[in-house]
């Protein structure tokens, strides 16, 4: 079959490689459609962020080898011994970070806190690929009324889940969103079913603000011609939202605000607030510790996605409750293209993306 497999950074081939084989306890799929994460598309080309050590150690001692892809709607083919929950024919989608069965964690019935286990594309073999052997334990069905192109955007949903239940919303807080990208839209939805109030979203890119509005912001924020914090504040009669959202900090070799809006994150937040970081920065940060010592704020990060949020996200988009196909800007046809996709989704200002690019194989 046909695998995209890295080199090296900047360096992805189209290579024959030998079919998969239905392992125990995994099924073989055929992958139908796939995406980069952002983070996939920064580490391939060099970019610090999650993981980038681990992966320049496997570029360094192990390439050619099969990377990326976690981010997908497959359809199974043959499943191996003892796997009893999916049959061939199903419409799958899975969550990239599994447990390692074998921790404490995972041997005291507290899988979900494993960080010890491997994630797909990372340790385990990508699915950039016609095939791809994937653990059962990473997979749900898809309903019906979600669509191939739907079911590849759920597990960055799930993501955005676990995100939005770190937050802990109380019913009616003010809640704010910095990023509109695939992420930040995620979170900005998600808060609105889990009960908040208010909901101010930022960003800069026009056509990111519009979608914003579309898919449910009470108010839309373009930080290109407004102060996002002063709005902010004005909005919250001085106070500040009570939540607090980060989810467009990063690289800015690939269009990402550095670290201005975790700055103006902070300065936006009600003292004894809350903070969520979703970004990835890939580099030491320089904070004034002690300014949100003197406020009380809190600073928390998303936990792992577990299969029951993977479960959560279909049953909210196949209800209509979170829309996730108007983010769906850019879908290519066909294996070759998959280099595009890491284009596009690794410069989306550039090419008014808003989800990452989408491969239908």
């Amino acid at each position: 079959m046909k695998a995209w497999r890295f080199y090296g950074f900047n360096d992805m081939r189209l290579d024959e490689v030998p079919l998969p084989s239905p392992k125990p306890g995994h099924v073989v799929a055929k992958i139908i459609c796939i995406q980069p994460s952002v983070t996939e598309a920064q580490l391939a080309s060099g970019i610090p962020t999650l993981a980038f050590d681990q992966i320049k150690r496997r570029l360094e001692t192990e390439a050619p080898v099969q990377l990326f892809g976690h981010e997908f709607c497959a359809r199974i083919m043959e499943a191996g011994e003892g796997v009893t929950k999916f049959r061939s024919g199903d419409r799958v989608a899975a969550r990239a970070k599994l447990p390692c069965g074998s921790c404490p964690l995972c041997l005291s019935q507290r899988a979900d806190l494993c960080r010890k286990g491997p994630i797909m594309g990372f340790q385990l073999p990508g699915c950039f690929s016609e095939l791809a052997s994937i653990p059962e334990i990473a997979l749900v069905k898809l309903d019906d009324r979600i669509s191939d192109n739907e079911g590849a955007c759920l597990q960055s949903l799930s993501d955005s889940i676990a995100a939005v239940e770190t937050a802990n919303i109380r019913i009616g807080e003010s809640v704010a969103i910095f990023g509109q990208g695939s992420m930040g839209l995620e979170c900005m939805q998600i808060a609105r079913v889990s009960g908040a109030g208010l909901i101010i979203t930022i960003d800069v890119r026009e056509e990111a603000c519009k979608i914003s509005k579309e898919l449910g912001a009470d108010v839309v924020i373009n930080a290109a011609t407004e102060d996002p914090v002063g709005v902010i504040r004005e909005l919250t009669e001085g106070n500040g939202a009570d939540i607090v959202f980060e989810c467009a900090g990063g690289s800015p070799k690939q269009g990402l605000a550095g670290s201005k809006t975790l700055t103006q994150a902070i300065d936006a937040i009600r003292s004894g607030g809350k903070l969520v970081g979703v970004s990835w920065f890939g580099q030491p940060l320089e904070i004034i510790v002690d300014l949100l010592r003197e406020r009380s704020l809190r600073w928390v990060f998303p936990d792992i996605s577990t299969l029951g949020h993977l479960q959560h996200t279909v049953r909210l988009v196949a209800a209509g409750r979170v829309r996730v196909k108007p983010m769906i800007t850019h879908v290519l046809s066909g294996i070759e293209l998959v280099p595009k996709a890491f284009e596009i989704t690794a410069n989306k200002g550039r090419y008014k993306a808003i989800n990452p690019a989408q491969v239908v194989m």
